[in-house]
């Protein structure tokens, strides 16, 4: 806003300036929002038109036969978004409550070798994701033999060393005179976590939960690789079954993409006023 609104030249420069910015943003917001309104536009078309992008902005004839198309292709359409919910919801909680202790062993809790420790994680942080998934897929597979489950799917997403990370900067700002206090009174660790830490961090709880359900919800590659059976696909693994060598059932493929964004919509817009303090608890601290 800041931004927005001052500006040292003249009240012409200053209206010329800020026009810019809106259209600038504009056209920012469209480029954002053309692929989600094209999926859903697109996911009304001809179900059986295979491979026939029309590329119109509106459909000469709105219908819901994709919809019903996208259900009745595969028996297991049903099973992909239910195997999508159990990973990302387990994976979810999970990283919320061991990301969420971590970071409060790292940030609050001295004990020997703890900056070693953590600078050991931020360094495995900076590692590309795709060189740790050929030894990862080797452990899976061969060693521990638990492919086409949804172990496989979640155990590798248990926890992220960028929620540790998250949720440690967050604790670190929480003031120690408070836990000192709780100490006084004979608060043990577990206690000052469950009533004094976790109350005060709902806010970054809230940012790990929407962006670590989105990412697993979303995520193609590591699905693909551990699963070999249509039962055990998630959606995003599911659809390109929508896809053949010679066509492509393009508007349930759409349809799909469409439901499998709905629960996306759901959390962030249910969690949005915790998201939104998250991300500007940064701009207005100090």
């Amino acid at each position: 806003m800041a931004l927005y609104n001052n500006h040292l030249g003249n009240r012409a420069a200053k209206y010329a300036r800020n026009t810019v910015i809106v259209v600038l943003l504009l056209l920012f917001a469209l480029a954002t929002l053309f692929p989600i309104y094209f999926m859903i536009m697109s996911s009304f078309g001809d179900p059986i038109e295979a491979g026939a992008v029309s590329y119109s902005l509106w459909p000469g004839k709105i219908s819901l036969e994709s919809y019903k198309f996208f259900f009745e292709f595969s028996e297991h359409s049903y099973r992909w978004l239910l195997n999508s919910l159990i990973v990302a919801t387990a994976v979810m909680v999970s990283n919320v409550v061991f990301a969420t202790t971590a970071g409060y062993a790292f940030s609050k809790i001295s004990f020997k070798g703890r900056g070693l420790l953590f600078a050991v994680l931020l360094a495995a942080m900076m590692i590309p994701y795709q060189v740790t998934q050929v030894p990862l897929y080797i452990l899976i597979v061969n060693i521990f033999e638990i492919q086409n489950t949804y172990q496989a799917l979640i155990l590798p997403s248990i926890v992220t060393v960028y929620n540790i990370f998250l949720a440690k900067q967050f604790m670190g700002s929480i003031p120690g005179e408070i836990l000192e206090s709780a100490k006084v009174e004979g608060a043990n660790q577990l206690k000052i976590l469950t009533t004094i830490i976790l109350p005060l961090s709902k806010t970054v709880m809230a940012v790990m939960a929407i962006l670590t359900f989105m990412d697993t919800w979303n995520t193609f590659f590591w699905p693909f690789l551990v699963t070999n059976t249509m039962d055990m696909q998630t959606i995003q693994v599911g659809l390109k079954n929508f896809r053949f060598a010679n066509t492509t059932y393009f508007a349930p493929m759409m349809a799909g993409a469409t439901i499998s964004a709905v629960p996306m919509f759901i959390l962030f817009f249910s969690l949005q006023r915790y998201f939104l303090e998250g991300v500007t608890v940064g701009a207005v601290k100090g």
